[in-house]
């Protein structure tokens, strides 16, 4: 049995941190658990399905001609991407220090609604100068989304509850990768109509469609389980009585600075930081250049856009199988260190073969392996801080240092048609998630065993502190391995 999956001991309260509700309540807590995925993991899916689809629809529409029509060089395309990430990064942490203050039911609905208005108005450009504008917008209110959904699922559900949901939201990534082509190839066939040319319409289209769905969200998402109106008064207090002792009174704790500088000083942060903008650095240089890729094995341009889709498919069902074993099994460490294998395999072979057939499917292992690590490194950084202050500020945190991998990602594509230089840096960053995760592992595991040894020569009651307030630091929070 591993140190995270022992048995955490009772708190103040003497109940299990991570213990199931009595049995006669247990059927009414998973029909509760139930009601909550059909109704708040679709609406945050699609949040960030649109959220990617509308954030790299641009490669799509790279493909269908906009670089020709506005007469950008390759140059301006990186510079166009990489003005998104700017105001994206500076506008994460902010975001989700005050998400409680105004409710997740309206802070995610409204940044979704204001970017579907801004995708909808880069169809309307006409300069590159235009397009810069929009990007910048774009990027300036979609910044708290990702971060903000990561703490929003977080006060639904337990530690051990999280990575599957955290999963199925990311799938939403390899769905966007998928249906960005599907789309990109159907819409496309819309050029010339009133006037505009197919990339202008893949743009209008689907910022149009994200608009309404953000609106829709508004009226359907709820707020925190205590105000979840969809649950039956017997089915809320099942699941705040299944909360673990570290979130259970979240709604009641005030926001204090000292707790968003606490998480800065906590060595897994740091540990885990460089892994995080190496997924980054993958995963957006692979959404936004994945049609020229496939572009570059002598594809037509919609042909191009359709052969986007199988790698991503797949990547659908891997990171769902790893997410199910790793919650299961508490152990976040070992599945990121098994697909940043996979993802090496994938850009080693990239780099050592020059067959077309070798280099689509190297595609598939490097689509797997970068797709199935982002949820994977995301729940173990919202696993291990407490309370929610300081959880906020290190899913913030995770989300600057993704997105500034992004940046990175803009700007080593350069080399066509075979990137190599960009897959040479992704198979040395994809070395570097795995390094990270090992000495994370080997940390965390330390910290386990230090605290089980002080509570074997302790008395419980001797610790000074609230148990919330102490959050992970306290000797009965087990960090999740």
């Amino acid at each position: 049995m591993s140190d995270s999956q022992s048995s955490n001991g009772s708190l103040e309260k003497k109940r299990d941190p991570e213990r199931s509700v009595h049995e006669p309540d247990a059927a009414v807590a998973r029909n509760a658990l139930l009601k909550i995925d059909l109704v708040v993991l679709p609406i945050v899916t699609m949040f960030y399905f649109l959220s990617f689809l509308d954030r790299s629809n641009i490669g799509n529409a790279k493909v269908a001609g906009l670089l020709k029509d506005l007469k950008m060089t390759p140059t301006q395309y990186s510079i166009a991407l990489t003005v998104t990430y700017v105001p994206y990064i500076v506008f994460e942490l902010p975001s989700n220090l005050v998400l409680k203050r105004f409710g997740a039911n309206v802070t995610l609905p409204l940044m979704v609604t204001l970017w579907g208005v801004v995708t909808a108005c880069q169809g309307a450009v006409t300069s590159y100068h235009g397009l810069l504008a929009c990007r910048f917008f774009l990027g300036a209110v979609e910044g708290g989304l990702l971060p903000g959904l990561i703490l929003y699922l977080s006060s639904f559900y337990k530690r051990h509850q999280l990575q599957l949901r955290v999963a199925l939201m990311f799938t939403a990534t390899s769905l966007a990768g998928a249906f960005s082509g599907l789309l990109a190839a159907a819409i496309s066939h819309m050029a010339g109509d009133r006037g505009k040319p197919g990339w202008a319409w893949i743009f209008i289209l689907e910022g149009v469609f994200t608009t309404v769905f953000g609106i829709f969200a508004y009226f359907v998402m709820p707020r925190t389980v205590e105000e979840t109106p969809f649950l039956t008064t017997a089915e809320r207090e099942a699941v705040i009585a299944t909360k673990e002792e570290w979130v259970a009174e979240e709604e009641a704790e005030t926001f204090s600075w000292s707790e968003v500088f606490s998480a800065f000083k906590e060595p897994h942060l740091w540990l885990l930081s460089p892994a995080l903008f190496f997924n980054g650095t993958t995963l957006y240089g692979l959404a936004f250049f994945a049609p020229s890729i496939v572009s570059a094995l002598g594809q037509s341009a919609n042909r191009s856009q359709l052969l986007t889709v199988p790698p991503y498919a797949c990547a659908f069902v891997v990171s769902l199988i790893f997410a199910y074993l790793s919650d299961k099994y508490r152990q976040r460490g070992l599945v990121l260190i098994t697909v940043s294998m996979i993802a090496i395999a994938g850009y080693g072979l990239f780099l050592g073969s020059a067959g077309k057939h070798n280099d689509y499917g190297a595609l598939f292992l490097q689509v797997v392996g970068a797709y199935t690590s982002a949820p994977t490194v995301s729940a173990w950084q919202a696993n291990n801080f407490q309370p929610h202050y300081k959880r906020a500020t290190a899913i913030a945190w995770a989300f600057i240092l993704t997105n500034s991998g992004g940046i990175l990602s803009t700007w080593i594509f350069n080399d066509p048609p075979r990137y190599a230089k960009a897959t040479k840096i992704n198979l040395a960053f994809s070395v570097g998630i795995a390094a990270c995760a090992l000495g994370n592992m080997l940390y965390l595991r330390s910290q386990n065993i230090a605290k089980k040894k002080w509570l074997a020569e302790n008395d419980e009651a001797s610790v000074e502190g609230d148990a919330k307030k102490l959050g992970n630091r306290h000797p009965n929070f087990q960090y999740t391995l």
